[in-house]
């Protein structure tokens, strides 16, 4: 038996909208969540950050999950679904009965049944991961967890473009005020 896939060129159109040059890597990062999270019909989506100081994942964005959820402890790098480490998509097809969650029965109580877990990668480090939550099991098919890690590769692409903006920006206009702080004192 064939597993269906739930992406279409259309769903990847319209997911890649989302991360059309943004100043502001959160709004970029919040329709990325909202799209993705409608367009596959599923419970929630988050995007997280590395931090590679205390090897914990921050939520840089996140829809469709409760605070509750949201507030049930720090991410730990080292104890919740590792294998991003790996550069490797992780599926957690039951999070009823897995060891590769650091929360299970807090997914349990906010109705996760799934989980897909990508890491986000730039220039071969992993900057991130981009998790999408299903209330329902999820048997992904090869296309769409392939499709979705060329969407992940993608949004870190964007995510280091906006950085690398902002940052220009930010010389830019000091460039401009040490020049015009130059000319105004002559």
């Amino acid at each position: 038996m064939s597993i269906e896939n739930k992406i279409d060129i259309e769903i990847f159109r319209v997911l890649k909208s989302a991360m059309q040059p943004s100043s502001d890597i959160e709004d970029m990062g919040h329709r990325l969540v909202q799209l993705l999270t409608g367009a596959l019909d599923i419970k929630g989506c988050t995007l997280f950050v590395a931090n590679p100081d205390n090897k914990e994942l921050e939520i840089l964005t996140t829809f469709g999950l409760s605070t509750n959820y949201l507030g049930k402890g720090a991410i730990s790098s080292q104890k919740s679904i590792t294998a991003i480490y790996n550069k490797k998509p992780v599926v957690v097809e039951d999070t009823s009965n897995t060891d590769l969650l650091q929360y299970p029965e807090d997914a349990q109580k906010e109705g996760i049944k799934s989980i897909i877990s990508l890491p986000v990668v730039f220039s071969g480090r992993v900057i991130g991961a981009l998790r999408l939550y299903n209330h329902q099991s999820w048997d992904v098919s090869v296309f769409d967890l392939e499709t979705l890690m060329l969407f992940a590769d993608q949004v870190g692409m964007s995510m280091m473009y906006t950085r690398l903006l902002n940052a220009f920006m930010l010389i830019k206009d000091t460039v401009e005020d040490v020049h015009n702080i130059w000319i105004d004192s002559y």
